[in-house]
């Protein structure tokens, strides 16, 4: 899955994110789900949530 609907995220899912830095390159960030921050159900670029080592960047992957 993409991360871009909310209810497909929910805490302690593993996920891969692109961090802010990140967004020219592309480099995703591995961890597992702690917050999710985006209020909308749907978001083109994927839903921003924060990672259990604080991190916070937007859900490429679902794995």
């Amino acid at each position: 899955m993409d991360g871009t609907n909310r209810s497909d995220i929910e805490p302690g899912i593993e996920v891969n994110i692109v961090l802010k830095k990140d967004q020219r390159t592309g480099k995703l960030t591995h961890g597992f789900v702690k917050d999710i921050l985006t209020k909308s159900n749907y978001h083109s670029h994927g839903i921003k949530v924060r990672l259990r080592d604080g991190q916070i960047g937007r859900v490429q992957e679902i794995l």
